[in-house]
């Protein structure tokens, strides 16, 4: 059995280490003292940030980057043919995939809240840490994103409270030690790897039965498939939703301008808090609302937990505004599958705009496929739609599958949309075509919110 805490005194090399979970992985072994090194196909900020942490990052993989290497570290998304892995192979270096790892790193905890769904961990996972960590519970921190207010990805704390994202990817979510679940949503995604909805629905109940008799169960009662799934639990389960129904709700519920909400935090069906939020949208609502739950279920009081939920601004690249040009309003989200880019239009619209240009860099081959339909009616609200070349990440094209695949579907239903395959091709059409007061929003877990940054760095003057 191999385990990280006997590899003290080696080399840990971690492949793929600019990755978000990845990344703060590396980061967390470096601040336990070990030593940590890493590689990459590409350079990116996040490898920037390694290197100033003292990591030495490889750009590009190859088999001399793990000769030094006690352990190597590799994602689901690193196959066997890597070439590190192959050296790894057959030199007889140990090595142990990233949810393994993560695992490891949790035992001992005397509470392990971990945050799964197809979407919404990342920023429900750090409105928990923020909460906790505003109280005074230092706990230690593992999410999928960027959070200003913890610095980065990770941070590590006192050995009583872990929280961490939890995802459902390749079943990683089943190497964890979960005290508490808190479950946004059950939905089809990952159908590279999982057969069907059922499937993803079995995956989420063997992770709920890792939980302790004592641990808590905490899940959307909105959610047809978290409802199942709570009704088959022996531990304790607390419901949140916008149900009154469930054991915490909203009461009053109010949006302002900006589409950013107030309400009355029930539980079982008496107000105890009252909070403004400051980041839009009815998913955050249920986010917050889960929050709560957690952190009550933590020790934490009511109105201490909504003071602090008050101040939380989101991760990057969780509907974040990066900035404006030409009096456009520029906007880019993770959301890298139907149901979330149709959430992050949906926040787009309650903003001042004129017209809301969508930009969609659709997330690897198999998602695409299974998600075909879907994807269609995503982004209804939108004005303009552009669609850029398809995102590989880990997969390989397969030849059956393309973005003007899409562009075409779409367009029959009427919809005005645009293949701009390149960045370059989709700044010099939104530049062509915009107006001051539009807003653009740019949308995948892919490289897109490069496209943001390529704008606002030629500024309002631009001759590309």
């Amino acid at each position: 059995m191999i385990h990280i805490n006997d590899y003290k005194s080696s080399v840990i090399h971690m492949i793929g280490i600019g990755g978000s979970s990845m990344s703060g992985l590396a980061q967390m072994l470096k601040t336990n003292g070990f030593t940590v090194s890493g590689s990459d196909s590409v350079h990116s900020y996040m490898v920037d940030i390694l290197e100033k942490d003292g990591i030495h990052v490889h750009i590009g993989h190859a088999a001399e980057n793990v000769k030094n290497a006690g352990l190597v570290v590799f994602s689901a998304a690193i196959s066997e043919e890597n070439p590190e892995r192959i050296y790894a192979k057959e030199h007889g270096i140990p090595q142990i995939e990233r949810s393994v790892l993560l695992g490891q790193l949790m035992e001992g905890y005397r509470q392990a809240i971990n945050v799964c769904g197809t979407h919404g961990k990342t920023t429900t996972t750090s409105m928990i840490a923020e909460v906790l960590l505003d109280l005074g519970m230092d706990p230690t921190v593992h999410i999928g994103g960027q959070l200003d207010y913890i610095g980065g990805s990770t941070r590590v704390g006192k050995h009583d409270t872990f929280v961490v994202e939890a995802c459902e990817y390749h079943g990683s979510f089943l190497e964890f030690h979960p005290t508490v679940a808190v479950v946004t949503n059950i939905e089809e995604d990952h159908l590279d790897y999982y057969k069907d909805l059922e499937d993803i629905y079995n995956a989420f109940l063997a992770f709920s039965k890792l939980l302790p008799s004592t641990g808590a169960l905490i899940g959307n009662g909105d959610d047809p498939l978290v409802r199942r799934l709570m009704h088959e639990q022996h531990c304790n389960v607390i419901s949140f939703g916008l149900s009154a129904a469930s054991t915490w709700a909203p009461y009053n519920l109010t949006y302002d301008q900006r589409g950013c909400a107030s309400f009355d935090f029930s539980y079982k069906g008496k107000p105890v808090a009252r909070v403004h939020l400051n980041i839009p949208g009815v998913y955050n609502v249920m986010h917050a609302l889960a929050t709560m739950a957690a952190c009550v279920y933590a020790g934490a009081e009511p109105q201490d937990v909504a003071a602090s939920l008050e101040r939380f601004t989101a991760p990057h690249r969780r509907f974040e505004h990066t900035g404006d040009v030409c009096g456009v309003s520029l906007y880019t989200d993770y959301g890298h599958n139907p149901a979330e880019m149709n959430s992050a239009v949906q926040n787009a619209v309650a903003q001042p705009h004129n017209r809301i240009w969508a930009v969609i860099q659709p997330h690897t081959y198999s998602r695409v496929k299974t998600l075909f339909a879907d994807y269609i009616h995503c982004c209804d609200q939108a004005d303009e739609i552009l669609i850029t070349d398809i995102f590989a990440a880990r997969e390989k094209d397969p030849g059956d599958i393309h973005a003007t695949m899409l562009v075409d579907a779409i367009a029959k239903t009427g919809q005005h949309v645009h293949y701009t395959p390149t960045f370059d091709d989709a700044e010099r059409y939104l530049r062509a075509n915009w107006q001051p007061g539009d807003l653009v929003i740019t949308m995948s877990c892919g490289d897109i919110h490069l496209l943001n940054q390529q704008i606002q760095e030629h500024g309002d003057v631009w001759n590309g």
